[in-house]
């Protein structure tokens, strides 16, 4: 019998599928793609939108070694389920040079011994449709990136990217910092009765809801509490009725995200860094275990087998009370794939409770499968119950209506699983029709309006998924994409945009307001789907797309030859001569100028400053920043304080007394170096790369040394900033890593 080579993405993935299939096969992985579009040129042919591809880079012995396995051996494509791994699987066809229409793709949406045996024995052939999808996706992409970036090269600085989805979500939270910067509070009174130690809400007067316009003033409050306590109250109505809570639907990728942000703190990219890992298999005690399905998925369906699993669970476990109906509820949601199930565990039987006794998984990825396996263990079951009782407390001359509601649980449903309880934190008054009460007092309480909330990773995916833009495997990279850029910059949770990444999508948006307009984006990603449905040939959609893009973009260009196009924004800076300073660009970015003695002020351009008709609001913003900049050091050479700065090559620590002194020198590392215990410099290389040098031995570092110590073995740390730019902390001696809140004493990540 001659061997079967089945060919997977991940490494693995492979020692997981391998131990499933036995001997007849030899399993190998792609490690991803294999071949893109070239780096070093364009790569797509205008007229005939005929993409070139080449063998990515570093994939070059992967593909040698693939083609010399799959020499005499029938081959089979396992890459994953989605657009990429379809667009995967063909081209590593195309590589290995595997007969056209073959059967010899398999698919599966978890990895378990019966799932792996199932797809072998019914291999199909490569979906056309979805590779033309994915590839109409890569041109797209392609088309905008390579063309809008040089622009913002030329009018703002070098290395920036424009991308086609990236954009428009840049746009989403700029446009959102406006708002916030436009909002003006308004001041309003909430009224309450005290009334057995329960603050109870005026809800009516004169039968009209009083709401936030309704008392504004301090006047205004004290008449009201004037009238109030001057009347006689009795319970007027007392209804009670019955709520049901449904259960959640289980978990997509939008979902897992958004919850595992929420939940857990974590970003986007690394909920689903962890989900591949728990998708693709773990090592543990028993070997090998993958303990979900694929985690790429915009659907919430559930196989048969899955739910039988399920329900016979939660009977033997909770009862037959808790199993919930048959009954698919509907999906909501625009350009849904349906092309697999949602996440949920690959053995429901291996509870949270279970993999902890037997010690099989532990950390990140046992919080995040305790999640998935929860959130769908709650979705095949029935609805928690709550009865609610509503009681109205009014005058004799029934003008004013105070509304007291009481929830409280009856039964748990789904909400047992999380062991919830949303039973008031109130207490229940006694409430019957009619009787007289004496109100204890009454209460006038100030509150303002607040502005609307930043996104934060988790909104910000939710907004995305419900504009129709993007995919389930785009939003991570989306998110990461701005973080990187130094677009975005969180704070906190909150995502808020950069001075850069405001001035980014300001030029964006006035030169190319279709390409980051969000409907527009939205029936992009229809056609795409279209593309894939086999409804819409792929370079007729991107025909349309640069037909019109091409055209702004030679105006555009154009104008820019002329000298027309010159980014620069007022701003409320005023210089020591009295003249006000302009924000304009240059070859290294973004400076102030005043426009009177024309004197220049370097800016650090990922501050977070409002762009609001082209005028920046910096005043504020600079003082605060530079208050920040301050060191508690002194100029050696004058003695006045020193401050941090930032230059063309990064920051830099100078005198503030300059231009009178003008002293400079390297900022330093937060800690000693490990090797002597001599001042670390910050230092950057031709290429542009940042690392640590000590000045005493020259030892050198690419992460910065940090005062803090191990907290498992004291070791030396060193301080890494990741793409979502997340600090952490890692131990150079028992090559432990910890997030800022572990070296508190929780444990590492």
């Amino acid at each position: 019998m001659t061997k079967k080579l089945v060919i997977v993405e991940s490494p693995a993935k492979a020692k997981t599928i391998s131990r499933y299939l036995g001997k007849d096969y030899e399993v190998a992985s792609s490690k991803g793609h294999v071949r893109d579009l070239p780096n070093s040129k364009f790569g797509v042919d205008l007229k005939t939108f005929e993409p070139t591809y080449e063998v990515v880079k570093n994939k070059k012995k992967v593909v040698s070694e693939l083609k010399k396995k799959a020499k005499n051996k029938n081959v089979l494509l396992a890459s994953d389920m989605d657009r990429e791994g379809e667009a995967i699987a063909w081209h590593l066809s195309e590589l290995l040079s595997l007969p056209k229409d073959e059967k010899n793709r398999i698919i599966f949406n978890e990895i378990t011994k019966n799932a792996i045996l199932d797809a072998v024995k019914e291999p199909q052939k490569i979906d056309n449709n979805k590779v033309d999808a994915q590839v109409a996706r890569r041109i797209l992409d392609r088309i905008v990136g390579y063309k809008l970036s040089p622009l913002l090269w030329k009018v703002i600085k070098g290395g920036l990217s424009a991308g086609r989805v990236q954009s428009v979500a840049l746009k989403m939270i700029v446009e959102l910092e406006k708002k916030i910067f436009h909002f003006k509070p308004h001041t309003y009174y909430k009224i309450f009765m005290k009334y057995a130690n329960e603050k109870i809400p005026l809800d009516k007067i004169n039968g009209k809801k009083f709401g936030k316009k309704s008392i504004t003033s301090d006047k205004e409050k004290d008449e009201l509490l004037a009238k109030l306590k001057s009347k006689e109250y009795y319970i007027f109505n007392v209804k009670k009725s019955k709520s049901r809570r449904k259960p959640p639907n289980p978990f997509i990728t939008s979902t897992l995200q958004q919850f595992s942000i929420n939940e857990l703190g974590w970003s986007a990219s690394k909920t689903m860094r962890v989900a591949q890992q728990l998708y693709e298999g773990i090592e543990t005690p028993e070997g090998n275990i993958a303990f979900i399905t694929y985690m790429r998925t915009d659907s919430t369906r559930v196989s048969e087998v899955a739910k039988n699993a399920a329900r016979k669970f939660i009977s033997e476990n909770y009862g037959d009370e808790y199993i919930g109906t048959k009954k698919e509820r509907k999906q909501k949601g625009k350009n849904i794939q349906d092309a697999h199930e949602s996440i949920r565990p690959t053995y429901v039987d291996r509870s949270p409770e279970e993999i902890k006794k037997r010690k099989l998984i532990k950390g990140d990825h046992y919080r995040l499968y305790k999640l998935i396996w929860d959130r769908f263990i709650a979705s095949q079951m029935t609805d928690s119950v709550y009865e609610i009782t509503k009681a109205e407390i009014t005058d004799t001359e029934k003008k004013y209506i105070f509304l007291h509601t009481f929830e409280k649980q009856v039964f748990p449903g789904h909400e047992i699983i999380n062991k919830k309880d949303k039973t008031s934190s109130s207490k229940e008054i006694d409430a019957k029709k009619d009787k007289k009460i004496v109100p204890d007092g009454f209460l006038g309480e100030k509150t303002q309006t607040k502005p609307p909330s930043r996104y934060t990773e988790a909104t910000l995916v939710k907004n995305l998924e419900k504009k129709g833009i993007g995919r389930p495997s785009t939003y991570a990279t989306i998110i990461s994409t701005l973080l990187t850029r130094n677009y975005v910059n969180k704070a906190g949770r909150e995502l808020r945009p950069t001075l850069l990444g405001s001035v980014v999508s300001d030029f964006l948006i006035k030169e190319f307001p279709d390409i980051i307009d969000e409907d527009f984006t939205a029936r992009l990603e229809a056609e795409l789907d279209e593309i894939e449905n086999a409804n819409l040939h792929w370079k007729k959609s991107i025909e349309d797309f640069y037909s019109s893009f091409s055209k702004d973009l030679s105006e555009v260009q154009e104008s820019m030859s002329k000298g027309k196009i010159k980014l620069e924004y007022s701003t409320d800076v005023k210089c020591d001569c009295g003249g006000k300073f302009k924000l304009l660009f240059g070859r290294y970015g973004g400076y102030l100028k005043c426009e009177e003695c024309e004197e220049k002020k370097s800016i650090d351009m990922n501050i977070f400053a409002p762009v609001d008709d082209h005028t920046v609001i910096l005043h504020d913003v600079l003082k605060e920043y530079e208050e920040d900049a301050k060191l508690d050091e002194k100029c050696p050479k004058c003695g006045a304080p020193l401050i941090k700065k930032r230059g063309r090559y990064g920051e830099f620590v100078a005198c503030s007394a300059y231009p009178k002194c003008k002293y400079t020198r390297n900022v330093r590392a937060e800690g000693p170096c490990p090797e002597c215990g001599g001042i670390v410099e910050k230092m950057r290389s031709k290429k542009g790369k940042t690392y640590f040098k000590c000045t005493s031995c020259g030892k050198m570092y690419w992460n910065e040394p940090s005062k803090e110590k191990c907290p498992q073995c004291g070791g030396n740390l060193f301080k890494r900033k990741r793409k979502d730019g997340r600090v952490t902390y890692y131990c150079q001696n028992c090559k432990k890593s910890f997030s800022s809140s572990a070296l508190k004493g929780e444990d590492h990540e």
